[in-house]
């Protein structure tokens, strides 16, 4: 596969290439590094022909979008096509006091929710400054589920919020032109699922939930989103480092140490690439683009020698008898779209 290759993102027609640039990271995720090291990364992105690019105004409580918007702020504007989040407006506070979880140096801010109208749009002004920008073209709404906000019922809660004021704010800006796609930024299939049935959406961003080892949204979400046209960006491809890594001592699957099931089911899918000489995270990459929906995958990416992996993880070619292999061992649904 080309990592330059486009698809259309859902019924905003956006081209984007299947292959994105996933921001996290560039928050300093686990551990900090230099705003040149990430400047290096995202420029090298564009460079090998990466041209969507995703951030988050809670990744590094706003350093990722500082990043990112230095690192694309001198190219040609309309040579990328750039997605951020709403949901949480970041306010000073003393770094001293700033909590900021996975992050590491994070910016002197804290993430406040708020997914009311005129939250929304500013949280989208406040973007547009940090990135340097006068235009963002995907809009996605974050963290709307049941794993953030610490139960369902408060869950529902916020997307009642959001309905209500932020998704009409959202509706502004895309009639406007101010944005060219809407959507959400979600870690779980029911949210999704919620929302897609709730609102005008041209995208999701789904996190872990499309992988080698898990394929719920085949059931109802997947299905419905073709019928409606909402394209999906694939986010956690890896499932947070087992499918690259591999079922080895300290693997993680979801932001925790892999239990011993998904270790034993990564080891079986790792004897199937053995055997067709297929790489697992090259598997894990290409599989979320063998369904029609899925319009790229955002592999998070902190360094240019991350970036040289991923490049060459992503391109080779998969015999069809791989994933055929996979199917009839019962480690792949016999459903799922194959690239």
């Amino acid at each position: 596969m080309q990592v330059s290759s486009t698809r259309e993102l859902g019924k905003s027609r956006l081209p984007v290439t299947i292959m994105g640039f996933g921001g996290a990271p560039l928050g300093n995720m686990y551990e900090g590094f230099s705003d040149e090291q990430a400047r290096s990364t995202v420029r090298g992105c564009h460079d090998a022909g990466i041209r969507l690019f995703d951030t988050a105004p809670l990744y590094g409580h706003g350093l990722s979008e500082h990043r990112v918007g230095e690192a694309l702020r001198g190219l040609d504007r309309d040579s990328y096509v750039l997605s951020t989040k709403v949901g949480r407006l970041l306010q000073p506070k003393d770094p001293k006091t700033v909590d900021g979880g996975l992050f590491k140096g994070v910016l002197p801010f804290e993430g406040v929710y708020d997914y009311s109208y005129d939250g929304v749009m500013r949280s989208v002004e406040d973007s547009l400054q940090r990135l340097g920008m006068h235009r963002i073209d995907v809009l996605l709404a974050h963290d709307l589920d049941t794993w953030t906000h610490g139960s369902d019922a408060a869950r529902q809660e916020r997307v009642k919020e959001f309905m209500a004021g932020g998704y009409k704010a959202m509706l502004v800006l895309r009639e406007s032109g101010a944005v060219r796609a809407i959507g959400a930024g979600i870690n779980e299939t029911k949210a999704c699922l919620d929302l897609a049935e709730a609102g005008d959406f041209d995208c999701f961003l789904l996190a872990g939930r499309y992988t080698l080892l898990e394929q719920e949204p085949l059931d109802v979400l997947f299905p419905l989103c073709e019928r409606r046209d909402i394209g999906f960006i694939i986010g956690g491809a890896y499932n947070t480092g087992i499918l690259a890594t591999g079922a080895v001592d300290g693997a993680y699957f979801q932001y925790a140490p892999a239990p011993a099931e998904i270790l034993a089911k990564v080891k079986r899918i790792e004897a199937v690439c053995a055997a067709h000489k297929v790489r697992l995270p090259t598997a894990a990459l290409q599989f979320p683009l063998g369904h029609p929906t899925v319009s790229t995958v955002v592999p998070g990416m902190r360094s240019p020698t991350e970036l040289a992996q991923n490049l060459e993880i992503f391109q080779p070619d998969i015999p069809a008898d791989f994933w055929a292999e996979l199917k009839h061992a019962g480690l792949l649904r016999a459903d799922a779209p194959t690239p």
